[in-house]
């Protein structure tokens, strides 16, 4: 168990989690602060719930409320986080939105939202925290959410929008980890499958039942099952790891 903790532990370092108030950036944080991080949630709709939970096992966190896609907003979360917590270590840039519609009935105003928060919000969280990370002389670890879906097209559902975001989240991640690799920020992506989260809750029955037969493992996974992954990501474990992307699937995109 030493040597685990040795390689994995976060202890004295402070993780952002945007979008943490439910779903995967929930259990993410949860993880995250179980591992020894202090973390606070960054999120428009709140995240107490989340920061309750952490602090209920006797973890650190607080919560902020911002719009990723507002870079005035973040600028000035950020500004209070480093006041408060004094620096930033870690982000888990989580916040994002899908909608299922086919192109010929989607609008621009949903393209331009989906973009807007999948991939710019996701750009100036890690711009913002980048520049913080050189300026003090931090070697930390960005973690963006991308998805499966910026590797492959999912069916039977259209959602042209969220896989043109998430494939451009990955290829933002590359070229991030390269360009800053001489500061030592490490940059990486995680892309879940099919979860199984209260938001999927709301997903047609007839959907979920033409994906399983996709799906090697025949199950959507669990957020929980994404903690390993990050928890790497984040840690000195992940040392040599950078610009790669983590594909967490159930082997849904070797098929």
């Amino acid at each position: 168990m030493m040597y685990l903790e040795e390689i994995f532990s976060l202890r004295n370092r402070t993780a952002i989690v945007t979008g943490g108030g439910r779903g995967i950036g929930q259990v993410i944080a949860l993880g995250l602060a179980r591992a020894g991080a202090e973390v606070i949630i960054v999120s428009r709709s709140g995240g107490q719930e989340t920061v309750d939970l952490i602090l209920k096992e006797g973890g650190k966190a607080y919560e902020l409320c911002a719009d990723v896609t507002n870079e005035k907003e973040v600028d000035k979360t950020l500004k209070t986080i480093i006041e408060r917590s004094g620096k930033v270590d870690i982000l888990f840039n989580n916040a994002g939105i899908c909608i299922h519609k086919d192109t010929l009935n989607a609008t621009i105003e949903e393209w331009r939202n989906v973009i807007d928060i999948n991939l710019t919000g996701e750009y100036i969280m890690a711009r913002a925290i980048g520049r913080h990370m050189i300026e003090a002389g931090i070697k930390g670890s960005i973690i963006n959410m991308a998805s499966m879906s910026g590797s492959i097209v999912n069916i039977p559902q259209w959602q042209a929008s969220y896989n043109a975001s998430k494939a451009g989240v990955i290829h933002l991640t590359k070229s991030l980890a390269a360009e800053w690799v001489e500061h030592g920020i490490r940059v990486n992506s995680l892309s879940p499958g099919y979860i199984a989260t209260p938001m999927s809750a709301d997903v047609p029955e007839d959907l979920k039942a033409a994906w399983t037969p996709l799906m090697p493992m025949h199950r959507m996974g669990t957020p929980e099952e994404l903690i390993p992954a990050v928890l790497y990501l984040a840690s000195p474990a992940a040392g040599y790891t950078t610009g790669a992307d983590i594909i967490v699937d159930g082997g849904y995109t070797c098929i």
